[in-house]
């Protein structure tokens, strides 16, 4: 960033100097602001998005879709202004940490240690996406960033400028047990930021396995198959859920399994084998499994193996500590090697997939339709941790990813990871295969000249925006005036001709339900008297203008 040249400056110049100056704030969290490309780029270009069909997954019919956006995340967030304003009930972000080693850009230039004005673009770029994210917080949501030294101050300060009516709650966690060679102390700690509301509770942890729970398959004296036959028998535990959904015969004695854990087709079945496939007998017998076994027992995987365990203490929930201290958070073992195994490739710096997890579960343990978002999703891990805590306890909650393609991240390493974790991963079975959707989208801009011609583009372009805001991804009818999408509790229509409205109607009429319904206007037509006969069951608002409407708001000079 280059200095002024004040020798070449006329009188007004100078004047307008000092009235900015003036106007500037004295005290606070004050920094040299330089615009950013992709923020002006959005005053000539709106963007817009544009699904990449081949990238789509559904392994869930039932299920909702979760997004993958590629693109500067900049425009990815001025996009979800439009489509989910107020729907988010957790942000996490990893943003870069600014450490001087050129691991992010500004304007396209890597940012380093001897960039005077690192400090100010780093606030620069955080304040323009920090300022877009608060607006899709819902009013009790919950922004939680992990970050180092380098920024901890600076980003608690800003945070207090943007957030002002939150608090800040901060946990340590140790996630470099060898710690990262420097001068001084050795680091083995980053922060995780949680800004909440005030006097906003957070969830329980679950107390440690060998405080709460004890394994079914019975130890010590007595434990052994030939001590009670009777008590050898399997149980059956659903694949999607892992929830207790049965139990089978005892096998007679000449009939030994293979495996402590057998995979049939909708589940597993559960012997009471030893680690050294002994076996064993349960603790529990045949009717009480069957009768209690879903509120009593719970199963869990343990080293590719499913476990049954039973409740032992009541109080089995504690508060979170303010220092995360464990071998699951190291992101060595967890995030390094966890991404180099599924994808194949190098990524600096992913987090552990279980600091995630906790981080979210502190949050929306309770909410198991949740909606999270991360927009700096590099490796893809905020993502990964949404559908295992899913899996963990049967929730359908979603996660919208957004990154830039910037080596490759999201085509090679993010969307990869994210496919691994749907459709499964031999070496990582307990973590990964865990039925769900997926749709994957690039930014895309139009013309911003408030002119006919943009407006037509924008409206052409904007079909998977308003597919996005309804969360209606199933076409139904699709022509070059109307088309229809749906999801299991509603529709939503869009009208490019107005002509085509008594179709739409028509169409409204034969299949019922709750309907969005989108129409071309030039201007801000609602055409709400074309359906005043059928306005208990729809919404109506045209396009563009709606999305227009947002983006001024955004991109005021």
């Amino acid at each position: 960033m280059s200095k002024k040249d004040y020798s070449t400056w006329t009188k007004e110049q100078f004047v307008d100097e000092v009235a900015r100056l003036r106007k500037r704030k004295k005290y606070g969290l004050v920094w040299e602001d330089k615009p950013e490309d992709v923020v002006e780029q959005c005053k000539t270009e709106l963007p817009v998005l544009k699904e990449v069909k081949s990238k789509a997954i559904a392994k869930d019919k039932n299920g909702l879709v979760n997004i993958l956006i590629e693109g500067d995340n900049y425009h990815a967030l001025s996009v979800l202004n439009y489509t989910h304003k107020g729907k988010i009930d957790v942000i996490y972000i990893d943003p870069p940490y600014n450490t001087g080693a050129r691991d992010w850009k500004y304007n396209n230039n890597f940012v380093d240690i001897n960039d005077g004005y690192r400090h100010s673009k780093w606030l620069s770029m955080m304040k323009n996406r920090l300022g877009l994210a608060k607006n899709l917080l819902k009013r009790n949501g919950v922004l939680i960033i992990t970050i180092d030294d380098n920024e901890f101050c600076t980003l608690g300060l800003l945070l207090d400028e943007i957030f002002p009516s939150k608090e800040r709650a901060i946990v340590v966690i140790k996630y470099n047990p060898a710690g990262t060679a420097r001068s001084g102390f050795s680091r083995m700690h980053e922060y995780a930021i949680f800004l909440l509301n005030r006097g906003q509770e957070i969830e329980k942890k679950p107390a440690p396995l060998d405080i709460r729970d004890q394994n079914l398959r019975r130890h010590g004296s007595g434990a052994n198959r030939k001590d009670n036959p009777t008590m050898f028998y399997p149980i059956w535990v659903d694949k999607k859920t892992l929830k207790i959904i049965g139990v089978g015969e005892v096998p007679p004695a000449r009939f030994h399994p293979k495996s402590q854990t057998v995979e049939c087709k909708n589940y597993y079945e559960v012997w009471p084998l030893d680690d050294n496939e002994k076996e064993k007998r349960w603790y529990y017998g045949k009717e009480r499994v069957k009768t209690n076994g879903t509120n009593e027992l719970t199963a869990k995987w343990v080293r590719e193996r499913l476990h049954i365990y039973f409740h032992t203490d009541n109080a089995s929930e504690q508060k979170y500590p303010s220092v995360w201290i464990g071998s699951e958070y190291d992101a060595g073992a967890h995030g390094g090697s966890l991404v180099r195994d599924i994808v194949g490739k190098e990524f600096p710096f992913p987090k552990s997939l279980y600091a995630v997890k906790d981080c979210l579960k502190a949050i929306i343990k309770s909410n198991k339709k949740a909606i999270v978002l991360d927009f700096f999703a590099g490796s893809g891990t905020t993502g990964h941790a949404t559908v295992l805590l899913n899996k963990e306890d049967g929730g359908n909650r979603r996660f919208i990813l957004c990154t830039n393609n910037e080596n490759n991240i999201a085509t090679d390493v993010c969307y990869p990871r994210i496919k691994a974790a749907i459709d499964g991963h031999k070496d990582y079975r307990d973590i990964t295969g865990i039925p769900s959707n997926l749709k994957y989208f690039r930014t895309a801009f139009v013309g911003a000249e408030p002119n006919d011609k943009n407006k037509e583009a924008l409206t052409k372009q904007a079909t998977e925006m308003l597919c996005m805001r309804e969360d209606t991804f199933e076409p139904v009818k699709d022509t070059e005036t109307v088309k229809i999408f749906k999801n299991s509790n509603q529709h939503t229509g869009i009208v490019f001709d107005e002509d085509a409205i008594p179709s739409l109607k028509k169409e409204i009429a034969k299949i019922g339900g709750a309907w969005s319904v989108y129409i071309f206007s030039l201007g801000d037509d609602t055409f709400e008297d074309e359906f005043e006969d059928m306005k208990e069951k729809i919404t109506v608002a045209p396009i563009p203008e709606a999305i227009l409407r947002v983006y001024r708001r955004l991109f005021k000079p």
